[in-house]
Parts: structure tokens; C-alpha cells; sequence
């Protein structure tokens, strides 16, 4: 290994905690089973194993570990005049493993630039036929799914790449592999080998010009070795086949999938040789090779039997199950039966093939079984800790053109065959199992055995223990985005994860080239700053839990308004850009207690949208109407669980599942509760005074713009979370400071609210394009919305106020009240029937008496002090009063202070 490489690798695999014993670094801690049983060497850690072979096996390559490590070569490497091949002759010594004196002179450095994202980098280029291709080796992962690039127009079909060194003329096999390292790493283990460059590119061209090469020497035996996922397999078989027809003899070989289900090529495991993972065990080794072989036998084998006398010959086992064409089958031999059947059957019909004879004798043995018309295979074991559930996941896979069935098993499921039954033709239309609980007993007990583990997490959203953004198809990791992959978790590095929650489903669109930035012009249009101010919080709400973990705090958005302001629309919108159509938000009035917490804990980092709470009773359904009690949000604000349930545990354990999102609540009028409450929401109202045709058209665009073209904004917005969270840590403090300074503005939670949504107000601009001009009007829009909630949490509810100017009208002078009942000048007491009554009398319009029993709690004009039954002043006048006793509300008497 190069000594600057060395230096850099050994520097970050500190964190394992290696200690160095001779050649070897040993004892490190286990990232899969935490043991201390780790151990690489030390002076080539190409690749990390674990000691304990039967319980874990972890094994991971260091470009895997620290693939930054192997991404800019052309930095590492300069070319000179000397060695104007510098970085490509790194990248394939240090990257591939390659000895550069089997291949120096097949290859040139080159560079690619990709225009549209003003990015480039150096590649190392392979010419052949009508056509070159080049591998990208400067950072590539900026250029998405592009890790390589063809000639444009260049045409390489019927053709292949071979190496110089190749003797194609006298080899007695040709290795076909896809890809040119795959070739050359064959080639460093004394293959004959040549790469087709694509899995469906048949070498017609290249056969007729080897035909010719060869000249009277007998054909070489072809060997379809490309790669082993599903059309690599695929075309293994389909090119054997036309190969065979055409008078080629053909043997075929690929690589199974590792016990993680990880796919890995010819140059993977000549990596693996060259760093010395098993010193017992070459890849690649003759021992290696002919496993490869004889998994490709079983690849194309022509009949269920074959397959299972190449397994009964290579494993020895009498009994065990296989899979063919779709289908499980049960193979159970019994030898002397055999024996006596295929002596038999000789003697009676000599004019059998040897297969013919082998087939017949099997029949009568009873060897094979159809068990299953489909084939369930198990992918890995998943479990949710906190609700002490598991599962494992299968994949279910038909003979036919279906589409496989993925769902779950339970250990109850698996335990007897008629449970395995019931459960699979549940998820699997037709899927019938009739083995038998022996058959299935050995079968789980093969595949089950240190069996693949995906962590889980229970919501969408931002995984704070795995620093992850989990987004329905998608997941995005320290910058960096993952496609879920076909088991249907992310493989991120050394995390394997999935959401077991399906409430909250995301479309969100990963085509850059699709996104539409034009959306923020209109609306900037239709609805100012205001517009920008909902879109600030809901780039904060992105990352509510880690603004919590340095702040402490997250504040509510209130969005108010009335009919047709806009204010749907712009709430429906937001979620658009995060990838959720068609979605304002629930109900909290017409949900149970339980509802509203799954709710709350559905999602991570993604809004909690509260719409028409604020509907008032009235009627004969006045009784009816459940009002939802505000204060059950305070304990969101800092991110603790809104609600707790018991465990079915057997024992004392509760679940409280911490709130990880923000608020956000839309209405028609504005919330009046307490000032903890108050307290804690940013509050904007929405209006129809500046609407016209032009904000109009922009609000119609708005609602129309199709998902697709604006949901990739969330990934802009992650994909940024290292400079945004800076921005917001550093920029907070001061907006608070510059908030508390304002007259206006006396509370410190108020201030620290506002100062978070000025911050974001500024990351805001990391990724959209707002002018000067439009962030300073942002700004004094937020410092307004700041202003505006110190004046709210001082007034009373318009209520309350109309409530106290009507006592204050009726109530008369202090030396003859009509409504106060108190002796005590520094007390108001007030019989609510009383007052009802005398307000009737009067014609004054109050609320009905449900709600203002509920408001008068939070009265500030005059402040609520109890409810208890005092000696009444009114009934001391009363000369018929059979008693001085009134049940009153007392509240505080301004004049009594």
C-alpha cells in the first residue's frame, strides 16, 4: 500500500481501537457484533474481518469503510511529463489491486466534464473496437449514477475488450465477464478473459474473428461468467444456451451473493486476494474457481433433477431443498433404492442415455418433491426494540411473469408448516407450501442462521441515533443520497436501515434535471414575504431535531386567515416540495387521544399539520362539538413526548416516544390559550387585501405544478445540513439579541422563536435564489410576526374583551353592583348564570357558556383567580334572599391592586 494512503487509512481506523500485534492490528471492536474481535493487517488494511467466522463474519473492504479516502486521485497524484498517467496509475494500483506491467499501455488518462453540473474529473480510458470506455476516478458520486461513460456514437456491440496478454489463440477456456476490470483481474490469476462491457451484448463478431485466430484448433470452452444479479444470471443462461447451438462448448460461473446480500464481482474478489482477508482461502485460488463453476452448473441446469444430483454429488446431503424455474422442490435419496432401480432398469432398457437412466432410477426412488409452488427466500431479520417485535422479511418468487411478493414472517409463522401456510397465501396470491414441519424445520434452520440484521426505526423522517434522513424510497446520509435497494432497506456503508412506518408515504423525485426552481417566483408573487416566512420554517422543520439538540427549542407555526386568503394553498404547497401530495393536515377535534400521539410520532423532522381546530360550537349540537386543549403541545416545543402508553410487556414499562418534528397549525381564527402556549408559535395572517390577476395566476401555479417537478427540493434542503445547521447555530443567538433590544418585544421565548426563523430566513438562501431586497423584507416580516405575538400575549381573546365590556356595562357603580357579588374590593365574583341572564335581558351578544368557561381561565384584563362560593353584596339587598351564598368565578380587581 502507498505510504501516503497508509498514513490516512490507519488514521481513521483509530476508531476501531486496534492494537498492534506483530505484522497484524488485532483486537479491534466489531462495528457488527461490538466484540473485540477485529483484526486486519497492518501494513495493507485493505480489508476488515471479524475473528468470529460462525457468529458474525463481518468483513468490509477500506474503500467501502472510507470510500473519501479513494475518490481524488488526480489531488493525491499529479501527472508530470514523466508520468503523464499519474492518477490513473494510482486509481488502478491502489483502487484495483492491478499489477501495472499486465496492463501498462492498455490504457490512457483522460478527463470527463459533465456541463450542467460544472463538474469534472480525470478517468482512466480503455480503447477498443469502434469505441472507448472511460472510468470516472475524481469524486464520482457528484455525477449521480454515473460512474463510467462510453464514446459517444461508438458502438461496441457483437464485440469484446481483451487484453494484449490474452492468448485467446491457444486458451482452452475464455472467461466472458461484464466489465474491463473484471477482465483484467481474471487475467492476474491466469484466466484467459475478455469483457463484453454489457450483460446483453452478445459477441457474435468476436466468436467468428476467434473462430478464425484458432484456425484448425479445437473450440475453447466458454465460460458465461458475468455478473451474479438477477440479468446477469439472466443472460447466463440465455447466452449458454444460443453458445451451445452454435457448436461452442460452455461451462458457466458467477459470484453468489455474500451473507449480507451484497453482490460482488471477479475484480471484488481479487481485491480480497490481493489484501489477504483469509490467508487459508484464495477467491480466486483453483479451490474458489471451481465453486464459481459449479454454481453456475446449478445456474443452468436443464431439469429439476440435474440440479439436485449436481448438489446430492457436490454436498453429499441426502436430504435438503432446492429451487428451480420458480418452484421449491424436496430432494430426499435413498441410496439402496437407487442403486437397485438403476441396476434394473439398465438391464431392462439398454438404449437409455446415462441422464435418461439416472432420471428413471430417481422417479422410482422417490428422490424429488415439489414443496412449493413458488419460491419464499428470507432476506434478513428485522426487529422494533422498544415494542419488542421481529420479523423476518421474504421474498416470495413465482415461476411465472408476477411480480415478487415481499412482506413479513413472525417466529409463530415459521414454527409449523401449516402457520407458513396460512401466511403465505396471504401475502402471495397462489402461493401454496405442502411440505412438511421436518422439511420446513430444516430449511429455516439453514437459511435463518446468522442471518442478515436491518435496523429499524418506527416513523418517516430524520433517524437522530443514525443520523439519517429515511424518505420514503430515498434516504440521505451526511450529504450524501441512497436509493432503498430491491430488499427494500437502505445499505448505507456499514448501516443497514428501514421505516417499518407505511402512514406517511413521500414521492419524492431524485432527477435533478426535473426540478423547477421557476416555483419560487410565484411564490414570492402571490404571497411576499410572508410566502418565504411558512417557507423558512419549513426548511427549519427539516431539522427540528438537531436545532433542538444545540437550542433546546423548536417553535410552533400558526398560519391563520380568512376564506380564500391563500393560505391552503400555500400550506398544501409546502408539502408538495417535501414530497407529500394532496395533504394539508388532520383534525385534532376529530381524533381520539391515541390517534393524535400516533400522529405526533409518525414522523421525524417533517410537520405536524393541525387544520380547523378553532371551529366554535353552536346549535343543537353546542353539547357535542370536543374542543382540543392546546396546552397538550407545550411539551413539543422542546421535543418530549406528548403522550405515554402502557407496554404489553408483562412488566411496569411505558412507551414515550419523543416528539422529533414541529407544529404547524392552519385555521381560520387564531389560537387563544395560555401564554406558555402563546408563547411558543410564530404566528402569521394571511389576507385577501393584496390579491389582483397577476397573484392570482401565481397561487393557480402553485396549486397545479405536478410533484415531480418540486419535491426534489427536500433533497436540496439534506443534502445541505451541515452548512444550514452552522448558519442556524450561529446566526440564532444573534437575532435574539438584536429581538430582545426591540421595545416591543418583552419576552425572551418570543424573541428566541423569531431569532431561529431569521436564521433560517438566511440558510433559506443555500437553497433558493432570493434577492437582497427580498431577504431584508423576510426579515422585517419576522421581526413584525415577533411584535404581533407580544401584543397577542398581552390582550385577551376577543371574547374575554367583549365578555368583560359587557360586565363593565351592566355591572353599574361599585356602591351598587349588579353583577359583582363580592364584599371584597380587591376581588371580582361573578355568577356566569347570572351574568347569562342579565345579558340576555339586555340584548348584549356573548359567546355561549361552554366556551367562555374554557376562555375566562386565561382572562388577563382581569385575571382568573378560582371558582369557590362567596357571601354575596347583590343578595345582602335582596330583602326576600332565602340565602347569602352565590357559587362564583373570582377574578382580580384592577382596582384593588
Amino acid at each position: 500500500m502507498d505510504d501516503r494512503l497508509l498514513h490516512d487509512a490507519l488514521r481513521r481506523l483509530d476508531e476501531f481501537e486496534f492494537k498492534k500485534q506483530g505484522d497484524w492490528l488485532r483486537q479491534g471492536r466489531c462495528p457488527s457484533c461490538s466484540k473485540r474481535e477485529l483484526y486486519t493487517h497492518a501494513d495493507s488494511p485493505w480489508v476488515i474481518k471479524c475473528g468470529r467466522l460462525n457468529n458474525c463474519a463481518y468483513e468490509i473492504h477500506l474503500k467501502e469503510l472510507y470510500p473519501d479516502l479513494f475518490n481524488s486521485w488526480s489531488e493525491r497524484y499529479p501527472i508530470t511529463d514523466k508520468s503523464p498517467t499519474a492518477a490513473a496509475d494510482a486509481y488502478l494500483e491502489h483502487n484495483r489491486g492491478f499489477d501495472l506491467s499486465l496492463i501498462k499501455g492498455t490504457y490512457t488518462q483522460d478527463n470527463y466534464f459533465d456541463r450542467k453540473l460544472n463538474a469534472g474529473s480525470a478517468t482512466v480510458r480503455f480503447t477498443f473496437a469502434d469505441t472507448w470506455w472511460e472510468r470516472i476516478i475524481d469524486q464520482p458520486e457528484r455525477f449521480g449514477k454515473k460512474k463510467a461513460n462510453f464514446k459517444y456514437g461508438g458502438s461496441y456491440a457483437g464485440e469484446w475488450f481483451a487484453l494484449p496478454t490474452a492468448d485467446l489463440a491457444d486458451a482452452k477456456k475464455v472467461w466472458l465477464v461484464e466489465g474491463i476490470f473484471d477482465a483484467i483481474a481474471l487475467a492476474h490469476h491466469g484466466h484467459a478473459a475478455v469483457a463484453l462491457m454489457s450483460c446483453n451484448n452478445y459477441p457474435e463478431k468476436a466468436l467468428e474473428k476467434l473462430l478464425t485466430l484458432r484456425g484448425n484448433k479445437p473450440r475453447p470452452v466458454l465460460v458465461w461468467a458475468l455478473d451474479g444479479g438477477n440479468a446477469g444470471r439472466r443472460y447466463i443462461r440465455k447466452w449458454t444456451e444460443r453458445a451451445q447451438g452454435e457448436g461452442w462448448p460452455c461451462q458457466a460461473a458467477f459470484v453468489p451473493l455474500t451473507k449480507n446480500g451484497k453482490e460482488r464481482d471477479w475484480s471484488d474478489l481479487h481485491l480480497l486476494d490481493k489484501a489477504q482477508s483469509d490467508p487459508d482461502k484464495k477467491h480466486l485460488s483453483y479451490d474458489g474457481i471451481k465453486q464459481y463453476l459449479y454454481h453456475g452448473s446449478l445456474l443452468v441446469a436443464h431439469s429439476a433433477l440435474e440440479k439436485a444430483m449436481l448438489m446430492y454429488e457436490h454436498t453429499g446431503l441426502k436430504q435438503f431443498e432446492f429451487n428451480y424455474a420458480g418452484r421449491l422442490y424436496w430432494f430426499d435419496m435413498d441410496i439402496d433404492k437407487y442403486h437397485r432401480a438403476l441396476d434394473r432398469i439398465s438391464e431392462e432398457e439398454s438404449g437409455l442415455t446415462q441422464e435418461e437412466l439416472r432420471e428413471r432410477a430417481m422417479q422410482e426412488s422417490g428422490g424429488i418433491r415439489e414443496i412449493a409452488n413458488c419460491v419464499p427466500t428470507p432476506l434478513y431479520y428485522q426487529e422494533n426494540k422498544i415494542t419488542d417485535e421481529s420479523w423476518y422479511y421474504y421474498k416470495v418468487e413465482f415461476p411465472h411473469d408476477g411480480k415478487a411478493i415481499k412482506n413479513t414472517f413472525t417466529s409463530s409463522q415459521l414454527s409449523t408448516s401449516s402457520e407458513f401456510k396460512k401466511r403465505l397465501l396471504g401475502i402471495a396470491p397462489g402461493a401454496v407450501y405442502t411440505g412438511t414441519n421436518s422439511m420446513l424445520e430444516q430449511s429455516i434452520r439453514r437459511q435463518l442462521f446468522n442471518i442478515k440484521r436491518v435496523e429499524t426505526i418506527d416513523y418517516i423522517g430524520y433517524s437522530k441515533e443514525h443520523q439519517t434522513y429515511v424518505l420514503g424510497d430515498v434516504a440521505v446520509h451526511k450529504g450524501n443520497i441512497y436509493p432503498i435497494n430491491d430488499e427494500d432497506y437502505f445499505d448505507i456503508g456499514r448501516l443497514s436501515l428501514k421505516s417499518l412506518s407505511k402512514s406517511t408515504a413521500l414521492r419524492i423525485n431524485t432527477d435533478a434535471k426535473s426540478y423547477k426552481a421557476e416555483w419560487v417566483r410565484h411564490l414570492v408573487t402571490a404571497y411576499g414575504a410572508k410566502g418565504l416566512a411558512v417557507l423558512s420554517f419549513w426548511v427549519g422543520t427539516l431539522f427540528a431535531e438537531q436545532i433542538r439538540e444545540k437550542q433546546s427549542s423548536f417553535p410552533f407555526l400558526e398560519v391563520v386567515g380568512e376564506a380564500a386568503s391563500g393560505k391552503t394553498t400555500v400550506i398544501e404547497f409546502m408539502w408538495k416540495l417535501l414530497g407529500r401530495f394532496d395533504y394539508e393536515g388532520f383534525d385534532p377535534s376529530k381524533s381520539t387521544n391515541a390517534a393524535r400521539a400516533r400522529n405526533f410520532s409518525q414522523v421525524s423532522g417533517l410537520p405536524v399539520s393541525l387544520i380547523e381546530s378553532d371551529r366554535e360550537s353552536s346549535g343543537e349540537n353546542r353539547g357535542h362539538v370536543k374542543s382540543f386543549d392546546w396546552d397538550e403541545l407545550k411539551t413539543a416545543y422542546n421535543g418530549r413526548s406528548i403522550r405515554a402508553r402502557g407496554m404489553a410487556t408483562g412488566g411496569n414499562e411505558t412507551y414515550e416516544p419523543p416528539f422529533r418534528g414541529s407544529i404547524v397549525i392552519t385555521q381560520n381564527n387564531a389560537v387563544d390559550a395560555s401564554e406558555a402556549v402563546m408563547s411558543r408559535i410564530v404566528h402569521l395572517t394571511f389576507d385577501r387585501s393584496g390579491h389582483n390577476s397577476t397573484t392570482r395566476r401565481s397561487s393557480v401555479f402553485l396549486e397545479r405544478i405536478d410533484i415531480d417537478d418540486v419535491s426534489g427540493f427536500i433533497l436540496a434542503c439534506t443534502t445541505k445540513e451541515k452548512q444550514i445547521l452552522e448558519i442556524v447555530e450561529t446566526k440564532s443567538d444573534f437575532y435574539q439579541q438584536q429581538l430582545n433590544a426591540e421595545p416591543n418585544v418583552k419576552n425572551i421565548r418570543i424573541a428566541k422563536n423569531h431569532g431561529q426563523l431569521m436564521a433560517l430566513a438566511d440558510a433559506l438562501r443555500l437553497v433558493i435564489k432570493i434577492s437582497d431586497e427580498e431577504h431584508a423584507q423576510l426579515h422585517e416580516q419576522i421581526k413584525q410576526m415577533a411584535i404581533e405575538r407580544q401584543h397577542a400575549i398581552n390582550a385577551d381573546h376577543p371574547a374575554v374583551d367583549e365578555f368583560w365590556d359587557v360586565y363593565e356595562y351592566l355591572n353599574g357603580d361599585d356602591n351598587h353592583p349588579m353583577l359583582n357579588h363580592s364584599r371584597d374590593p380587591s376581588v371580582i365574583a361573578i355568577n356566569l348564570n347570572h351574568f347569562m341572564m342579565m345579558a340576555a335581558e339586555h340584548k348584549q351578544q356573548v359567546i355561549n357558556m361552554r366556551d367562555l368557561k374554557k376562555l375566562l381561565k386565561g382572562s388577563r384584563r382581569y385575571k382568573y383567580i378560582d371558582q369557590r362560593v362567596v357571601n354575596s353584596a347583590i343578595k345582602a339587598r335582596d330583602i326576600n334572599a332565602k340565602s347569602m351564598s352565590e357559587r362564583c368565578w373570582v377574578f382580580q380587581n384592577r382596582v384593588g391592586k
